[in-house]
C-alpha cells in the first residue's frame, strides 16, 4: 500500500524549484509506494500585485541569483521583460490533470523550467504556455480548450481553497506557512502532507531538507521499501527519463555538488547550460530541452 503525497506548489515559487532535488530522491527511494497528487497554490492573479508590494525584475533576478548560491539549482539572474500572474500557468496544470491524467506533473516541470532558467519567458504569456504544453506532447490547442472547461475553474478553486487552509500540525509551524491578505494562512511552496489510507497524516510545510520527507514516511509507514542510492549518474539519468540538473543529481545520489559535478563531466552525459548551472542528459537520449 503507497502512502498519499500531496504537494500544494506554484511554477513560479524558486523556493519549490530549490526543492526540486529533495522531490526527486524521494521518488528515487520509494518510487510507487509514495502516491503524488499536486494541488495549485495560485500565488498571483494579476502581475500588477508584484507592483504593489514593490517587487521588480530586478529584485525578482537578484532573489534568484540567492537562491542558486544557496541551493544550487539553475536560475536565470536576467531580469525578465516583466512579471507576470501565476494564475495561468497553475490553471493549465490542473487543465491537464483533469484532462490528460498523469501528465500535470510533466507540463508543472517543463512551466518551472522555462520560467526559472529563460529570461525571456514570463508564466502568463500565452507563447509560455504553448511551448511547454508541446515539449510534453500535449497540442497548445488542445490545452486552450481544457482551460476553458469550467470543471478546471472550480477544481483550480478548490486547490487554492485547500492551500489556504492548512492543518492544525501545519498551523503549529507558521514561520513556514504565508499570511493571507485578509487573514489567515497559507501553505507556502512547496509543502508536502504524507498520508495513511487509515487517515494519519504528517505535514511537511515549506522548504525543507530531504531527510525532513524521509522522517515523515519512515514514521507513516516502516515498512515501505527503499531502495538504495544510484550506483551511477548513468543510471540515474537512464531512471529519470529527462534532463537533470547537477543539484538534483547530487542529492538524489547522496552526494556533494562538486563531486556530481565531476561525475557528470567524466560521464557519457551531455549538458544543456541553463542560468547559473546546466541540465545533464545521457547522450544517446533524445531530450525535450533538445527539441524545443
Amino acid at each position: 500500500m503507497s502512502l498519499v503525497v500531496t504537494e500544494y506548489t506554484d511554477p513560479a515559487c524558486p523556493w519549490a524549484w530549490s526543492a526540486e532535488p529533495m522531490r526527486w530522491r524521494l521518488r528515487w527511494l520509494y518510487g510507487d509506494g509514495l502516491d503524488w497528487r499536486l494541488r495549485l497554490i495560485g500565488l498571483s492573479s494579476d502581475p500588477d500585485e508584484y507592483e504593489r508590494r514593490g517587487f521588480t525584475p530586478e529584485r525578482m533576478a537578484a532573489g534568484f541569483a540567492s537562491f542558486a548560491r544557496r541551493y544550487g539549482m539553475p536560475l536565470e539572474t536576467t531580469p525578465r521583460p516583466r512579471l507576470g500572474a501565476t494564475l495561468p500557468a497553475c490553471r493549465a496544470v490542473v487543465a491537464v490533470r483533469l484532462h490528460a491524467p498523469g501528465r500535470e506533473e510533466a507540463l508543472l516541470r517543463r512551466l518551472r523550467v522555462h520560467a526559472m532558467t529563460r529570461a525571456c519567458a514570463v508564466l502568463d504569456d500565452p507563447l509560455t504556455l504553448a511551448r511547454a504544453a508541446r515539449e510534453c506532447g500535449i497540442e497548445p490547442a488542445a490545452l486552450e480548450r481544457w482551460c476553458a472547461d469550467p470543471a478546471v475553474e472550480q477544481a483550480l478553486a478548490e486547490d487554492m481553497a485547500a492551500a489556504r487552509a492548512p492543518s492544525p500540525s501545519g498551523l503549529a509551524l507558521r514561520h513556514k506557512l504565508a499570511e493571507v491578505p485578509g487573514g489567515g494562512w497559507r501553505y507556502t511552496a512547496p509543502s508536502l502532507v504524507f498520508s495513511r489510507a487509515d487517515g494519519a497524516a504528517i505535514d511537511v510545510p515549506g522548504f525543507q531538507p530531504a531527510l525532513a520527507y524521509e522522517v515523515a514516511v519512515a514514521n507513516l509507514d516502516p515498512a515501505l521499501a527503499r531502495s538504495e542510492p544510484p550506483d551511477s549518474v548513468e543510471q540515474l539519468l537512464a531512471w529519470a527519463g529527462e534532463p537533470l540538473a547537477t543539484q538534483e543529481v547530487a542529492v538524489t545520489m547522496g552526494i556533494e555538488w562538486e563531486e556530481a559535478a565531476a561525475a557528470l563531466e567524466d560521464s557519457d552525459a551531455v549538458a544543456e547550460p541553463a542560468g547559473s548551472d546546466r541540465f545533464w542528459t545521457l547522450a544517446s537520449a533524445t531530450t525535450a530541452l533538445q527539441a524545443a
